[in-house]
């Protein structure tokens, strides 16, 4: 599937310490690569495309726009692969609602999804994978685990991957039963099923049902679910054990934890990611924003205002990435500002030094992505410069290169 086009990402002088990324798994802060490092491998779960960009979406990408800046300014090799469920429940029922083919609904949102993560500055994914370029990778997975003991054919014929057979099931959440059934029932499992040898079970293959696609595969006529596509994606792509799963907290669980699962099960190699990075929610104006509530707030809807993509950016950074957050318009407003005065103070001839305001964002973002500190940074230097100009005729390109390189802000306007 064609990615979008990448910005510049410009060179900088020296290197920041090793980022640490709070890690889901564990509940604390770790290093995201090891000593000695030379490539870092990140898995992102993609959008499943019936509907255009919410603002949900673009902080969960711009956050891992940021390690993966973050990693490359460090002189490491980024391999970074993303999904799209271009095959799935909510693509059928939108189709269906608005009376179009599915893989044209399916196509047209991508489509839009690439413009504004362009449109934002997202460096893209190295592997930007369909699920139904999967679908030949998740056939021979789901063969494998059926032989191997970690998957069961239910009576009615969708095949079912089994819990109970890897140990180490329940170590990435580490939610307790009870939770894991109730998340289980909201997040796309099914849990009340009858058939299945544990309520948590969740599918690897749906068998042809009613006008559903389906495709032919080593275990018979049917399409993946959801877990394993992402499992398959991410080992064919990164390799069996990756550096960072990342994704919002809402796919902690079953998502994330079925599909390690599956990769383990394939591999027999544990952990399936060093560290599970997890964004919070957006809301709007102090209520949750969801597709059934009817109030997402879409980039493109945004862009289409004349609104600058670089303020949405800066506004979405302005809160911490594992915080739930809400979305207003005096954020947007204070955003627009912010953007203005870095604007103004980089299109000096001279400025303060900048060295020191590019060390303080490579500090702030070394630490858990302390986006707020790195802006914060930011406008320390900018305020100073604006107040008495300084004379350095190279600080206003270093803290251009330093913003747009590492923050991934276009200050050249």
């Amino acid at each position: 599937m064609d990615s979008w086009t990448a910005p510049d990402v410009p060179a900088l002088p020296g290197r920041g310490p090793v980022l640490r990324l709070h890690d889901t798994a564990s509940g604390s802060p770790r290093p995201t690569v090891r000593d000695g490092a030379e490539r870092a491998s990140m898995y992102v779960c993609g959008i499943t495309p019936y509907d255009a960009t919410h603002l949900g979406h673009a902080a969960t990408y711009i956050t891992f726009d940021l390690v993966g800046r973050y990693w490359r300014d460090q002189g490491l090799e980024v391999d970074y692969a993303q999904n799209v469920t271009d095959v799935d429940e909510p693509l059928f029922e939108r189709a269906d609602r608005d009376g179009t083919d599915w893989q044209v609904l399916g196509l047209r949102e991508t489509a839009l999804f690439r413009e504004d993560m362009e449109a934002l500055r997202v460096v893209p994914p190295d592997h930007f994978v369909g699920a139904v370029e999967s679908i030949p990778l998740v056939g021979k997975a789901v063969a494998q685990l059926c032989e191997s003991g970690h998957a069961y054919r239910h009576d009615e014929g969708d095949i079912y991957y089994s819990v109970g057979s890897n140990p180490a099931f329940g170590s990435e959440s580490n939610y307790d039963r009870e939770t894991m059934l109730r998340y289980s029932a909201e997040r796309g499992g099914d849990p009340d099923r009858e058939g299945k040898r544990d309520p948590l079970d969740p599918i690897l293959w749906n068998v042809p049902k009613g006008g559903e696609p389906s495709w032919e595969s080593p275990v018979g006529r049917g399409r993946p679910g959801w877990h394993i596509e992402c499992a398959c994606i991410a080992l064919e792509y990164l390799g069996a054990q990756i550096d960072v799963q990342g994704g919002g907290s809402d796919l902690i669980f079953p998502h994330h934890e079925m599909s390690a699962a599956h990769a383990e099960s394939l591999t027999g190699r544990s952990p399936f990611a060093a560290t599970y990075v997890h964004t919070g929610m957006i809301g709007l104006d102090g209520e949750k924003m969801s597709k059934s509530l009817g109030n997402l707030m879409f980039v493109s809807k945004l862009r289409a205002e004349g609104v600058d993509p670089a303020a949405i950016r800066l506004a979405l950074m302005a809160g911490h990435y594992r915080a739930d957050r809400q979305w207003t318009r005096e954020l947007l407003a204070e955003a627009e500002l912010r953007l203005g005065r870095w604007r103004e103070a980089v299109a000096r001839e001279t400025a303060i030094p900048a060295g020191a305001m590019l060390n303080a964002v490579r500090e702030r973002l070394a630490d858990d992505l302390d986006t707020p500190g790195a802006l914060a940074a930011v406008d320390k230097w900018a305020t100073q410069t604006l107040a008495d100009s300084g004379d350095d005729p190279s600080a206003p390109a270093l803290a251009r290169d330093t913003i747009g390189g590492m923050l991934g802000i276009d200050c050249s306007r």
